[in-house]
């Protein structure tokens, strides 16, 4: 499966059905997937998420169509399936930069085009994987919030810190965790975690499951990321696994790091 031609099949039909309700369920049927792993797809291979993606091409559609004149506020919001006219002007002026009555032919707006993916061949790099299951468990630590764009920075300099702050009383981290946002699929949240209990920090429960592990002969957080990035580029768009709504695991030990992905 080309991956990038099925993204193209799914930006396609979203311009087709911007005055409509666009269906998750259709979308992700195109990619071959559940709705979960679709979005989660989009948003890494895009960097924005499929919700706001929709929304942006919905407002500078309008703007378009408020140049040309022929529109009342009202009717745009019905036709951007907003709820009424003032939650349409409010997200019209946050996106424009001005409020939609104040418009005319001369006004400058913002331009938000629809995506359109290269569907050049490319050969992938393989990646060596395991499937492996295991009962529920507890972890504890501390997270920061982030995003698609930052967290490649944030995720290692939140480590260092939280492990510089913790190491005397509870040693070595051995867990990171990524979780995603499925109502704003661009934002993250990156934890540092200990398997035992640690005093002033939050318990995160994970639900037993089966996962696919991908061994890293590192530790270093650009490998980590790299190896992140290649899953979500490569393996996961041309393999048949769904994806669980559970956070991403990093096990740290023995000089290597685990890269653990929950599957159905």
């Amino acid at each position: 499966m080309n991956i990038y031609r099925s993204l193209n099949e799914i930006t396609k039909y979203i311009e087709d059905h911007l005055e409509e309700d666009v269906s998750y369920v259709a979308l992700a049927r195109i990619l071959g997937t559940n709705e979960y792993t679709m979005k989660r797809i989009f948003s890494l291979l895009t960097g924005i998420g499929l919700s706001e993606y929709i929304r942006k091409r919905r407002l500078s559609c309008a703007g378009f169509d408020l140049c040309g004149g022929k529109w009342k506020i009202i009717d745009l919001a019905v036709k951007y399936r907003y709820e009424n006219a003032t939650s349409f002007s409010r997200a019209f002026e946050h996106f424009h930069g001005v409020k939609p009555s104040e418009v005319d032919t001369d006004t400058a707006l913002k331009n938000f085009p629809r995506i359109v993916f290269q569907e050049d061949v490319f050969i992938p790099t393989s990646m060596k994987y395991e499937i492996v299951s295991y009962p529920e468990f507890n972890l504890y630590g501390k997270g920061i919030s982030t995003d698609n764009a930052h967290i490649a920075m944030d995720a290692p300099q939140f480590f260092y810190e939280f492990e510089k702050k913790y190491y005397d009383k509870y040693g070595s981290v051995p867990f990171g965790m990524i979780t995603y946002d499925t109502e704003r699929e661009e934002s993250r949240c990156y934890y540092c975690l200990y398997d035992r209990e640690a005093e002033g920090m939050e318990r995160i429960y994970i639900p037993s499951s089966k996962w696919l592990k991908f061994q890293i002969s590192s530790q270093n957080a650009k490998e980590i990321h790299d190896v992140s990035q290649q899953f979500y580029h490569e393996f996961l768009p041309s393999c048949k696994f769904n994806l669980r709504e559970l956070p991403e695991l990093e096990y740290y030990h023995d000089g290597v790091t685990d890269f653990l992905v929950a599957i159905d």
